[in-house]
């Protein structure tokens, strides 16, 4: 299991530059905080070091995303998570750590999701299949990199998962009713980041 400070070490390599690094290693943070405290609630059967290092690692595939010129390919954004995948087996990972990258995109992404969307993925299911997995991408559910950056209370992101489709927001409602809401006022307050 790498530590946080290999972790830290390993995003910094891949950053294409200091603001990218910024963004996407304070926002693994987070969800590695927000993922902690669910754990104190629904953890007690959990490997709490793999969720601590797929909450610090997710994101890693968001590197990939910017060019030479520092611009940030937001069409491809659904893609970061197999590209982070990719970049964690590359960098030496075992697979149960490189697989929290391609399983944490929405509330999971399914084969007839890839399809039916027509997605850039290789036609696969991106769903969480370990309960690691799963609390680490619900943790991210609550935590945004946008312009500027916001934590995202349940509600909205209800909102914004029913334009994927009825059973995504189907899927995030029984999310929330089975693990309950990150309280996120301390960690917005410590980030002096909004929730939205």
């Amino acid at each position: 299991m790498p530590t946080d400070e290999q972790i830290r070490a390993l995003h910094e390599d891949l950053a294409p530059t200091a603001d990218a690094f910024r963004i996407v290693w304070t926002h693994c943070r987070i969800v590695c905080d927000i993922a902690e405290g669910l754990l104190d609630r629904h953890g007690a059967d959990l490997d709490v070091d793999l969720v601590r290092a797929g909450s610090l690692l997710h994101d890693v595939g968001v590197y990939r995303l910017h060019g030479p010129d520092g611009r940030f390919d937001r069409e491809n954004y659904v893609r970061h998570g197999v590209l982070g995948h990719a970049l964690l087996r590359e960098a030496g990972l075992p697979e149960p750590i490189a697989r929290f990258c391609s399983r944490h995109t929405g509330v999971g992404i399914t084969r007839e999701d890839v399809r039916r969307q027509r997605l850039p993925l290789p036609v696969a299911d991106y769903t969480p299949v370990t309960a690691e997995e799963e609390l680490v991408m619900y943790a991210d559910k609550f935590h945004s990199k946008t312009t500027p950056p916001t934590f995202v209370s349940a509600a909205t992101y209800a909102t914004i998962v029913t334009r994927f489709g009825p059973h995504q927001a189907a899927r995030f409602a029984a999310l929330v009713e089975r693990l309950g809401e990150p309280d996120l006022r301390a960690l917005a307050r410590g980030h002096r980041q909004p929730i939205v």
